[in-house]
């Protein structure tokens, strides 16, 4: 079963990701989509590191930051599987087609490759995403793209996901089974 996790930065979704995944499975592989692109980034992902160094030997620690759909196909049918994170993945396919005037095009049908992915794989998936169009219209055309694009992509993920969290102030939530439906 694929299971997405959604919530704001800092609302606890990824440690909420880590406990589901083990509550589901004794080992896990857990994949990481940041790229170090500056000091900070870098800190924050040696963190994330010694974090899942320090939980003990749960975790096979992936790094994929682009070419995650082809990575979810090798994986399929194997260990459960932890997607952390699905935001950073698009920014870094975003920012890989950046120049291109087809960017939007392109970014959408990895989107599309992501979702098959997703559709087709067999055993636990947990993917993390954030929601980043609950906040205030971004200044720049790009970062109105990526808002539109990281909704859409929530969006086909979640209806490919048996169940989707949503992590508020630490709390999470099940909101698939609380779907109304017209």
């Amino acid at each position: 079963m694929s299971i997405l996790v959604t919530g704001g930065a800092r609302s606890g979704k990824s440690g909420f990701a880590e406990r589901l995944v083990l509550s589901l499975a004794d080992q896990a592989v857990y994949v990481a989509t940041g790229q170090a692109f500056d000091e900070e980034m870098k800190a924050r992902i040696a963190l994330h590191r010694k974090h899942r160094e320090e939980s003990g030997g749960a975790w096979e620690m992936l790094e994929e930051p682009l070419e995650l759909p082809a990575l979810l196909d090798r994986l399929s049918g194997g260990k459960a599987v932890l997607v952390d994170c699905l935001t950073l993945w698009l920014s870094n396919v975003l920012l890989a087609v950046e120049d291109q005037e087809d960017r939007q095009e392109r970014v959408e049908r990895e989107l599309s490759r992501l979702e098959r992915s997703v559709a087709s794989f067999r055993g636990t998936l947990v993917l993390v995403t954030n929601e980043v169009g609950d906040g205030i219209v971004p200044e720049y055309a790009l970062g109105r793209l990526y808002r539109d694009l990281a909704g859409r992509m929530n969006a086909l993920l979640a209806r490919q996901c048996g169940q989707v969290f949503l992590v508020t102030a630490g709390i999470p939530v099940e909101l698939k089974s609380r779907e109304y439906r017209l």
